[in-house]
C-alpha cells in the first residue's frame, strides 16, 4: 500500500477512536461541564494558571469549580501519570501576592480537606495531606483507574478569615469505565446498611438525616469524626461543584459515642441530581458510604436527574 494511502487510513481510524472517546464521555459529563473542565486543565502546573467559573458569584452558588477565589490560587498540581504508578500527589495553595499560604486555621479537626473523585462520581476519597514549610501539601498515592479527577480543597487562610474552596482536575492514564450515577437513598459498606432520608430543596436550606445499621440492628456506636458522627460531602453532577454541608449537635466530646441517626443540613444551588458520600467511623475505623438523590421543590416535588445547572 502506498504511503498515502496508509496516512488516510490511519487517519480515519483516529477519527473513529476519538468520536467513540467523546460518545462514551458526554454519557456521563454534559457538554459545558466538558468544556468547562477542559478550561480548568489549562493551567495545571504553573503559578499563572487561569481560573475559570470565577464571575461574580459563581463561587457563592456552586463553590469549588475554580482554581482561583479572592486572590488565592491552587498551583504546581503534580500526581502519578497512570494506573499503578506509585508516587505523591502535591499542590500549593498561592495567597493574593503570590506567596505560598503558610498560616491555616483548623476546620474539622484539619487545616485542608483534599475531595477527589472522578468525573462520574466513582471512586471518591476524602484524604488530608500534609503540608511542609514551603507550604507543598503533599500524600502518598495511587489511582485505582484512569479518567478526568477533580480535585477539591476546602480550607481557611488565616490571612482570609472564611473559608475557601478552590479545585482542579487531573487526567490519569490507564482503563475507564464509565459509571452513570442512579438515584440511591441507601448504600452497604462492609456489611452496614446506611440510609438517607428528607428531600434536598433546590435553591434552599433542607434536612437530610443519615442512619446507619447492621444486621438490621440501629448501630448506636457511632464514633465522632471530623468534629461530628459523620462527615457528609455533596456534589453536583456533571461539574461536581461542592456543596456545604453542616451536621446537627456540638461538636461530640472524646470517647463520646452516638446513633444510629446523624442530622446535616444541606444547601443544593440548583434542581438536578447530587453525589453525597457519608464518612462514618465505627470501631476506629472510617467507611464511606454513597448516595445519589435529586432535588425537590418547596412543593415536595422531584425535579429530577438532567444537568440544567
Amino acid at each position: 500500500m502506498r504511503a498515502p494511502a496508509r496516512l488516510t487510513l490511519y487517519g480515519i481510524g483516529l477519527i473513529a477512536v476519538f468520536a467513540v472517546a467523546f460518545a462514551t464521555a458526554s454519557a456521563v459529563v454534559p457538554e459545558d461541564a466538558a468544556r468547562d473542565w477542559a478550561q480548568d486543565s489549562e493551567g495545571h502546573g504553573g503559578h499563572d494558571a487561569p481560573a475559570s467559573h470565577d464571575g461574580p458569584g459563581a463561587h457563592e452558588t456552586a463553590p469549588g469549580l475554580g482554581l482561583a477565589q479572592d486572590g488565592y490560587r491552587i498551583a504546581d498540581v503534580g500526581s502519578p501519570g497512570a494506573v499503578g504508578e506509585e508516587g505523591e500527589l502535591s499542590f500549593l495553595v498561592l495567597e493574593p501576592r503570590g506567596g505560598p499560604v503558610t498560616d491555616y486555621e483548623l476546620e474539622h479537626e484539619h487545616e485542608l480537606h483534599l475531595i477527589v473523585v472522578r468525573a462520574d462520581g466513582q471512586l471518591f476519597r476524602h484524604v488530608h495531606p500534609e503540608r511542609d514549610d514551603h507550604g507543598t501539601w503533599s500524600i502518598p498515592w495511587e489511582w485505582a483507574a484512569g479518567g478526568t479527577y477533580r480535585l477539591i480543597a476546602d480550607f481557611t487562610p488565616a490571612s482570609a478569615g472564611k473559608g475557601l474552596t478552590l479545585s482542579t482536575t487531573t487526567q490519569v492514564a490507564g482503563d475507564y469505565s464509565p459509571v452513570p450515577p442512579e438515584p440511591s437513598a441507601t448504600a452497604t459498606v462492609d456489611g452496614y446498611e446506611v440510609g438517607i432520608s428528607g428531600d434536598l430543596v433546590a435553591g434552599e436550606s433542607s434536612e437530610l438525616a443519615v442512619t446507619v445499621a447492621r444486621d438490621g440492628e440501629p448501630v448506636t456506636d457511632l464514633e465522632p469524626h471530623l468534629g461530628a458522627f459523620g462527615h457528609l460531602v455533596a456534589l453536583r453532577e456533571g461539574d461536581l461543584a461542592y456543596l456545604h454541608v453542616h451536621p446537627h449537635g456540638d461538636t461530640p466530646e472524646p470517647g463520646e459515642t452516638s446513633g444510629p441517626e446523624t442530622v446535616f443540613t444541606a444547601s443544593a444551588p440548583t434542581p438536578g441530581r447530587y453525589l453525597l458520600y457519608l464518612d462514618f467511623r465505627v470501631g476506629g475505623e472510617v467507611r464511606t458510604a454513597p448516595f445519589v438523590l435529586d432535588t425537590t421543590t418547596s412543593t415536595g416535588h422531584a425535579n429530577g436527574g438532567g444537568h440544567d445547572h
